[in-house]
């Protein structure tokens, strides 16, 4: 192996997090690795080709300037390079797909290009490396701290990297578990967390479903009928204890009711305020009539709920467990599809959507299914402060108008603690929260003091990950933990030096602050509601 190479910040996984990280420690002064195990970096929101699941006072405040700055960029380069229309162009907050899920539904490769160019110009002054299609091999750790990490790198060699600081902002926690750092996995009991929520007894292996997303077009002359997938009589038989009626069908199970409730691909119908809950419009990430010229047909995202795959836990399995599911989750998706087009009840009438298009030359794979699954829960480091249910809970807070307030806050969010349904056989698990705060303490190891938490496993239980895991929060972490490591490097202090001196912690906080504008608390509105799968209320001060 060659001598190492050395940076200041070494970060793995190139999700939003560890984007946003290796942004905010570059400003900040440091230089940095950036290893990415795949092609494309953004993970949720482009890899994984999730539209962002973000909170309803977004297009006005409660986010950073950087994730404000991507926002913003997006909806510019739609105006750049495609027709829109004069009346979509001039309609406030313009949002590509007009998908219910958010304000700004668009498609995973626009957010590709966008965070490809934020990151160039650092790579182009040569204080940023990017490695991609690179894996984590090894961990070389001295006592409490890790002193290199092992990558294969995209011609199969394997090479040895040095830095001060590592940031673990991978999909499933990988740096944590390759450096034996102290971590948990699936749910904890009620005895260990005091959660209302909570199971009574531990399950390591109680993991949140993930989802195989697909992008999909529809063209209701045309027939795109995939082959028949090789799992597709398991699928088609598959009806979980919880479920009402068969897993693919327009039955789903309601998340907060867990009552039986009709979700097809097309519906006629709308509710008071005038949207189509449909699987088509929920997430749909390109609306044709917006833009002008000839287009084969809208886009949606297909990251439906009969896609929640929950049949086999990612970890704690082993290798061969986690490859099994993996291919699980592929061959469901594959499958709803395929049911989708030749067997389901039309909303017209007859049987079969054969038009339902799948778009592989907008993933970059040869099926159309993302490049990536999206994973909801990863390894939870044991941190020095665990984030539970009751600092973010209205249930668990007994009353009291909004959430813990830490003193050592470095970043801010809001979503519902929203659990799928789990590897163990539990239905899904939804429960308001207040808009919180992100607790530096969340972001460190109990023992390894170089190392950063920098995605969604941070120390939050099983429950308060359902809060923590969304996209603007992914990238509030990382950016918080990259511009530690950054302020780390110039101060010459420490992560856990930082947490436990108070003038120190200011100082930190202050950067954050003026130098990236980063918000670390809810502004005193005084209108800011709960968090509700039933409705925002979003407050008039803030429109």
């Amino acid at each position: 192996m060659e001598s190492p190479q050395r940076f200041d910040v070494a970060v793995y996984g190139g999700g939003l997090g560890g984007v946003a990280a290796a942004l905010a420690a570059v400003k900040t002064g440091a230089t940095v690795l950036l290893v990415v195990p795949g092609e494309w970096i953004g993970g949720q929101v482009s890899a994984q080709a999730v539209p962002p699941d973000e909170h309803p006072w977004i297009e006005s405040l409660g986010c950073s300037a950087s994730y404000r700055a991507f926002r913003d960029a997006v909806r510019r380069f739609y105006f750049e390079k495609y027709p829109v229309a004069a009346r979509a162009r001039n309609r406030p907050g313009f949002n590509p797909g007009l998908g219910n899920v958010g304000p700004l539904t668009h498609e995973p490769y626009v957010a590709q290009l966008v965070l490809e160019s934020e990151l160039y110009p650092w790579m182009s002054r040569g204080r940023l490396r990017v490695l991609k299609h690179s894996t984590l091999t090894e961990a070389h750790v001295d006592g409490d701290r890790i002193r290199s990490i092992g990558v294969r790198t995209r011609g199969g060699a394997v090479r040895e990297y040095e830095a001060r600081y590592f940031l673990d902002a991978s999909e499933l926690g990988d740096l944590i578990d390759k450096a034996a750092v102290e971590h948990v996995i699936g749910a904890e009991s009620r005895d260990e967390t005091g959660e209302l929520h909570a199971l009574d007894v531990a399950d390591p292996l109680d993991q949140q479903a993930m989802t195989w997303a697909m992008i999909v077009g529809y063209v209701p002359d045309g027939d795109f009928t995939i082959d028949r997938p090789e799992q597709y009589d398991y699928w088609r038989a598959y009806r979980p204890e919880f479920w009402p009626g068969p897993f693919l069908g327009w039955q789903i199970s309601d998340y907060v009711t867990h009552t039986p409730r009709p979700r097809p691909l097309f519906t006629n119908e709308v509710n008071e305020s005038g949207v189509r809950y449909d699987l088509w419009s929920s997430r749909r990430i390109l609306a044709s009539h917006q833009f002008d010229g000839r287009w084969e047909s809208d886009l949606s995202a297909a990251v439906w709920p009969m896609m929640d795959y929950f049949d086999r836990p990612l970890l704690g399995v082993g290798e061969e467990g986690k490859a099994l599911a993996l291919e699980g989750a592929r061959q469901l998706s594959l499958s709803l599809i395929y049911w989708i087009q030749t067997e389901a009840p039309r909303h017209d009438g007859g049987h079969g959507y054969p038009g339902l298009r799948p778009r592989p030359d907008l993933t970059g794979t040869e099926d159309g299914l993302a490049m990536e699954p999206y994973i909801r829960e990863a390894r939870r480091i044991r941190a020095r402060f665990t984030v539970t249910e009751s600092h973010v809970g209205v249930e668990a807070r007994e009353g009291r108008a909004g959430a813990e307030a830490f003193p050592d806050t470095v970043g801010i969010g809001a979503y519902r603690m929203d659990l799928h349904p789990s590897t163990s056989g539990r239905n899904s698990v939804d429960i308001d929260t207040w808009p919180f705060q992100i607790p530096l303490g969340a972001l460190l190891p109990v023992r390894v003091s170089n190392l950063i938490a920098a995605a969604k496993n941070i120390g939050t239980t099983h429950i308060t990950n359902g809060a923590y895991r969304v996209h603007p929060v992914e990238w509030a972490i990382g950016e918080a933990a990259g511009a530690l490591a950054a302020f780390c490097v110039l101060e010459g202090t420490t992560p856990p030096q930082v947490h436990a001196r108070e003038r120190t912690l200011a100082d930190y906080q202050r950067l954050l602050r003026t130098q990236l504008d980063v918000p670390l608390e809810w502004p005193k509105i005084g209108a800011l509601t709960p968090m509700s799968r039933f409705g925002y209320v979003k407050p008039a001060s803030a429109s």
